[in-house]
């Protein structure tokens, strides 16, 4: 299946949910639901990509994220048949009004299971850390993102089972602060990246990305892990880049969003970039060792096919000048 627009980055993501220890299989039909029910119209080819990624999905997630996903799409009235009759749900004409019944059934028993809350927890506290391949696959997915679907990605990456990065100590996170407050003031976008990469623990070449990226989403990740207050954020958007600045609509939407957005979200996304790094220099010494390797073997068979008589051992030539 080739790669289709509302869903970028999904096939790669699929691989996480069959690794050992790290489950995100409820966020990724959590985000697929999300995102195929925010249009109102589909084309054949999404409607089947969502069709194939959902129904490897729907059966391996727990109740309440099954019960959510049949919520949303319950009341959405282009639910493709294949998915309402994995949901035991209606057909779409009959889905509005019948099924809001249905799902009213189901939701006290689940909300009365005491242990719904502390199961919740306990996924959060044996969550285990990102492998930089997985992080590499969350990173490649949110910069890759349109704006609306990197939002829904936040929403849903505060509950996925992944431990987030340590919170920057208190006083390094005001200095950060108070200097990326001023850099911004100044327009000085290198020293701002700079000091935010050191503060955050970034490589230059992301902290680069973060600062430099159109969308807005990865700087407000970042500021918001750091504990940058609301109206220093508006500043900072306002002054670091003039041209981006002086769209109302830009300042306003980042706003809102840096307003949703908790920080154990935006310090799961540090950990992301952290990882992701990891997993590029990985990549890439891995590609040079191979090249050395290579390089070695044809040495090897080189040195093999040298002649067996090896100059200084020429006795015949002694003997014949007697």
């Amino acid at each position: 299946m080739t790669q289709s627009a509302p869903f970028p980055g999904f096939d790669g993501l699929m691989s996480l949910s069959r690794r050992e220890g790290i489950d995100i299989r409820p966020t990724l039909l959590r985000v697929l639901t999300d995102l195929y029910v925010q249009s109102a119209v589909h084309t054949r080819e999404e409607e089947q990509q969502f069709v194939e990624l959902t129904s490897r999905l729907i059966d391996e997630v727990d109740d309440a994220t099954r019960a959510a996903v049949r919520a949303r799409l319950s009341i959405y009235p282009h639910t493709p048949e294949a998915i309402a009759r994995r949901l035991a749900l209606r057909s779409a004409a009959e889905q509005r009004a019948p099924q809001a019944a249905t799902i009213s059934t189901e939701t006290p028993s689940t909300a009365t299971q005491p242990a719904r809350p502390a199961t919740e927890a306990e996924q959060r506290v044996a969550a285990l850390p990102m492998q930089p391949d997985d992080a590499a696959q969350i990173n490649d997915m949110f910069f890759a993102a349109a704006p609306r679907e990197r939002a829904l990605i936040l929403h849903n990456l505060a509950e996925a089972p992944l431990r987030p990065a340590v919170r920057i100590p208190a006083p390094r996170a005001k200095r950060a602060i108070e200097t990326l407050h001023m850099a911004a003031y100044a327009q000085d976008a290198e020293n701002f990246t700079a000091e935010l990469g050191d503060a955050l623990i970034l490589a230059t070449a992301m902290a680069e990305r973060v600062v430099s990226d159109p969308g807005g989403e990865p700087l407000a990740c970042a500021l918001k892990a750091l504990g940058m207050s609301s109206a220093v954020f508006e500043q900072v958007l306002m002054f670091l880049d003039p041209e981006r600045g002086t769209s109302v609509d830009w300042v306003y939407r980042l706003s809102r969003l840096y307003d949703r957005l908790d920080e154990r979200t935006a310090l799961i996304m540090i950990a992301a970039w952290r990882g992701a790094t990891v997993a590029s220099a990985r990549a890439k010494y891995r590609s040079m060792l191979h090249d050395d390797e290579r390089h070695r073997a044809r040495a090897g068979t080189t040195h093999g096919a040298r002649p067996a008589a090896q100059p200084g051992t020429v006795p015949s030539r002694v003997g014949s000048n007697r």
